[in-house]
């Protein structure tokens, strides 16, 4: 084909202008800091991740186990937290809850993780940040960022949550939002909070639903989030919120799949 004038303008044009689309898409993402690819086989990388250990809140019916094999591996790609029935130690269900807690902390920037959650009531699995010196002002007044939360009797929603000294379900006055999927736990989404002086907002996958913004007062209570925190998953069974309309035992084993998680620099 002859190309004319008219078609070696457009062709600028559509190159020019596409480049600026995708220069405005990837600017947020400076650069990658930290990240779990998952493309081992075993257990959990321990220079990344250690391990809650027993039946640590909110009444949760599950034994969080260390370094078990059948409650959290890496293998085909994924991170897979499973949550078995048998009793264990006291309880009667067993699950695992990972973090990074004395081995990487963050403050700011893009926290991203990929993953596909379990189904059926009683299910609980989270991806969610704690203050690092939560064992010197305990919760919330460390300060609380749930990037994910998802219950199994509510299957369609996904949850965004932040606590506080001043905002949190307790005093009935927590900060949050909710947003509806299709069928969630066929596929694979992207949970992400961009995480900023001024405020933290909160994504599925490109769509943004929820902002939590500081309000200038340089108040604790109100803004906790200029200090280093650590993340969390893990899949908890029955409590206080996944509880509430029981566990249902035929469902089980559970297996809440991690694809990634990556942690980004973002500009100021």
């Amino acid at each position: 084909m002859k190309i004319t004038g008219w078609h070696l303008a457009g062709i600028v044009f559509l190159l020019f202008f596409g480049f600026l689309s995708f220069d405005s898409r990837e600017s947020k993402d400076q650069e990658l800091v930290w990240s779990d690819e998952f493309n081992y086989t075993g257990l959990p990388d321990s220079s990344k991740w250690g391990y809650e250990q027993g039946m640590i809140r909110n009444n949760e019916a599950q034994h969080y186990t260390k370094k078990r094999l059948k409650n959290a591996r890496v293998e085909d790609g994924h991170l897979i937290i499973e949550a078995r029935r048998e009793n264990y130690r006291g309880a009667e269900y067993t699950s695992a809850s990972i973090n990074t807690l004395n081995k990487k902390h963050f403050r700011y920037g893009r926290i991203e993780v990929r993953a596909k959650v379990p189904v059926g009531n009683g299910t609980w699995p989270a991806i969610w940040m704690l203050g690092t010196n939560i064992s010197e002002v305990g919760w919330p007044d460390c300060g609380e960022i749930d990037i994910l939360e998802h219950v199994g009797y509510n299957p369609q929603n996904v949850h965004a949550n932040i606590h506080t000294g001043a905002y949190n379900h307790v005093d009935g006055t927590g900060k949050g939002n909710t947003m509806k999927l299709d069928k969630l736990w066929e596929n694979f989404h992207t949970y992400a909070i961009e995480w900023y002086e001024d405020r933290i907002d909160f994504f599925v996958d490109s769509e943004k639903y929820f902002t939590f913004k500081n309000d200038g007062e340089g108040n604790d209570a109100t803004w906790p989030f200029d200090k280093p925190h650590y993340l969390l998953i893990n899949l908890a069974i029955g409590g206080s919120w996944g509880g509430q309309q029981g566990i249902d035992d035929e469902k089980f084993p559970h297996k809440y799949y991690i694809d990634y998680v990556r942690v980004y620099n973002l500009e100021q």
